[in-house]
Parts: C-alpha cells; sequence; structure tokens
C-alpha cells in the first residue's frame, strides 16, 4: 500500500464487505477511478505535476484492487486499469517510462509479444542496463523504486513481468526462460544502451529465472542478483505443503501461484512446481554468470536451504542475508543490491 495515504487505505479497508474477487476489486477499483478522474482533470488543465500524482495514486489503487491476481472480472478490469494509469503517469516524469513491445514466438495458446517498461537516466549517452522482474504478485508496475535506484546510479531499467504474470505470454513452464532472451536481445541491438550484457535482477518467486539464467547464459549476463527466489526445495512437496499460508501473505497464495503455472487443480500446483527444480534439472554444477543472492533469514516463503545449495554448487556466489522474513527488506537492502550490479556493469564496460 506504499502509493496509497494511509487514512484514506484505513478507511477502504474498513468499508469491504469481503475478499472474495467481486468485494475486494469493487472497492479499490472504486478508489482508483476517482483518482484517475482527478489526473485527468489535472492533464486538461495542464498541471502535469498534479496529473501525474494522481495518477500514480490511481495506479496504486488499481493495484490493489487485482491483488494478488486477476483471478475475476472485476480484478482483471483493475489490472488493465492499473498498467494503463502506470504508463500515463510514467510519462510524466523526469525519466519517463516507455512502454515497448516486441514479437515473440509463442506456442499454441501463448502470447505473440514481450512487453516492457523502459527508462533512461538524463545525461549518460549509452547507459548500461539492468532487466528486472517480480514474483508472483508484483509485476512491472511494482519496479519504481528499484528504478528509481538504478537510475540514480546511472543505468537504464527494463522492467518486465515475470513468467506468468501480468502481461507475460507465456505461464510459468519449466522453459519459460523464453521470454526473457528477446528483450536481452532487444537491449544489444539498441545503440544508445550499453546492453550487450545486462545486469538482471529478479525478485521473490523472480529470484528463480534469475538464477536459472544466470546458468543458461552466463555470456549475456554481466551479473545476476536472485532477491528471495528459490532453486530446488522450494518446490518440493514438504515446502509446497509448508508454504501455503505463510504469515507474510494476505490471501490466496496457492491460487496466485497455480494461475502463474498454469496449474488447474492442487495436484498439478504440485507436480508443476516439482518440475521447476534446477537441480532436478542438472543446471546447478555449470558455470554461472556472477550471482548475488539476498533473503531474509527468516524467510517463509521460500527456505534458506535454497541459498545455502546454490552457495555449494557450481560457480561460487556472493550472499547477503538482512534481518526478517521474504527478501529481508530493510533500509539497507535495494541499495545493497543496486551497488553490487553496480559495479559488476562498470567492469563489464571496462572490459569491452
Amino acid at each position: 500500500m506504499n502509493l496509497i495515504d494511509q487514512q484514506e487505505g484505513l478507511r477502504l479497508i474498513d468499508s469491504l464487505e469481503g475478499l472474495d474477487g467481486e468485494s475486494w476489486a469493487s472497492v479499490w477499483g472504486a478508489a482508483g477511478d476517482k483518482a484517475r478522474d482527478k489526473a485527468e482533470i489535472a492533464l486538461e488543465a495542464g498541471d502535469l505535476q498534479a496529473a501525474a500524482r494522481e495518477y500514480v495514486v490511481a495506479s496504486g489503487y488499481y493495484f490493489m484492487g487485482r491483488f494478488p491476481c486477476p483471478n475475476h472480472p472485476a480484478k482483471e478490469r483493475c489490472a488493465r486499469a492499473e498498467r494503463d494509469t502506470y504508463v500515463a503517469a510514467g510519462a510524466l516524469w523526469e525519466n519517463p517510462v516507455q512502454r515497448v513491445a516486441i514479437p515473440f514466438a509463442g506456442r499454441e495458446g501463448e502470447g505473440d509479444e514481450i512487453v516492457f517498461l523502459l527508462r533512461r537516466p538524463a545525461g549518460i549517452p549509452r547507459p548500461p542496463v539492468v532487466v528486472m522482474w517480480g514474483g508472483v504478485d508484483a509485476w512491472k508496475e511494482q519496479m519504481t523504486a528499484a528504478s528509481n535506484a538504478f537510475l540514480a546510479a546511472g543505468i537504464a531499467t527494463i522492467a518486465m513481468d515475470n513468467a506468468g504474470t501480468g502481461e507475460s505470454p507465456v505461464r510459468g513452464v519449466q522453459d519459460a526462460e523464453r521470454q526473457f532472451l528477446p528483450v536481452f536481445e532487444w537491449a544489444a541491438s539498441q545503440g544508445d544502451l550499453d546492453g550487450g550484457k545486462v545486469g538482471c535482477l529478479g525478485r521473490s518467486f523472480g529470484g528463480y529465472w534469475a538464477t536459472k539464467l544466470a546458468h543458461l547464459f552466463p555470456e549475456r549476463i554481466a551479473a545476476a542478483v536472485n532477491w528471495g527466489g528459490g532453486a530446488h526445495y522450494m518446490f518440493q512437496p514438504e515446502w509446497v505443503e509448508a508454504s501455503r499460508y505463510p504469515d507474510s501473505y494476505l490471501m490466496e497464495l496457492v491460487e496466485t501461484r497455480q494461475r502463474m503455472l498454469g496449474a488447474r487443480n492442487d495436484d498439478e500446483y504440485i507436480a508443476f512446481f516439482k518440475r521447476l527444480s534446477l537441480l532436478d534439472q542438472g543446471l546447478l554444477d555449470r558455470p554461472s554468470a556472477p550471482m548475488l543472492l539476498v533473503n531474509g533469514k527468516d524467510d517463509r516463503q521460500c527456505p534458506i536451504a535454497d541459498i545455502h545449495l546454490l552457495t555449494e554448487k557450481g560457480t561460487p556466489k556472493a550472499v547477503r542475508l538482512f534481518p526478517g522474513g521474504h527478501m529481508g527488506n530493510t533500509p539497507q537492502t535495494l541499495p545493497t543490491i543496486v551497488e553490487w550490479l553496480r559495479q559488476h556493469l562498470a567492469c563489464h564496460v571496462r572490459a569491452a
């Protein structure tokens, strides 16, 4: 609820009649509609600062309305409105958001394009690039704080949706790394970006894909961060059972994961999760791009055992554990990640 006024948020929570999709989305969606109306009035009046502010607020309300996933038509409406208002706000920022869509050769039933959000630091003709994505519920529209931090460090950002979420053209299937490669290739082809080797940041469940990509394509990746994601133990039936109702999650974690995976029932959920294991896929003993593994030492969504496993396999990796639960969010966490990636991207630029 970072984008929502605290008192207004409490008022809206008190007005909720239930956690079902219709009840939930109607409250937050109505608040988003009001904020969007204010933004459009300000835009027509030429007050760009007020318009940007209200579009951000609207996007925050719509995010709540589709949270944690748009598994109801009312939530899907909020998801579309969240994307629209976020791009409208970002177009008015000092480092504007540019929505980019590139072709994707999807299989039958998959999408045919990949959508991502590009931002560039001012005054740097050819900046390095970090490609980042979230987990099952935080999508590219929730990457603003990380994007701002990288921009301040002189790094361009590409925010995209994790496999099986948002506008991703694929589900979280075993080979969903297919959706990331065209983005890396696009970055490498841009003359005004130093994207030959990108940095990668995968947050929460997205840390899994950062880890897999670092092992599959080290020649394309300058450095990668797994911030709170699994590798093997997270996907075992024992952990799936233990993590169904973590204290860090409000509601519908299992339903959200099922939607990401494309699972239709609990048996498929467990089976689809298990086949994601990077250990069982035989990848962890392979050389990888430089990796930083970050989490909270008391995480109940992703087992710390996966960090230990990753440090015992393949290329040596850096580790930083923080106090707290999932992802270890402290005032030092994001700055630590940004500085580590900045240093590795700078080494890549010097070597090139």
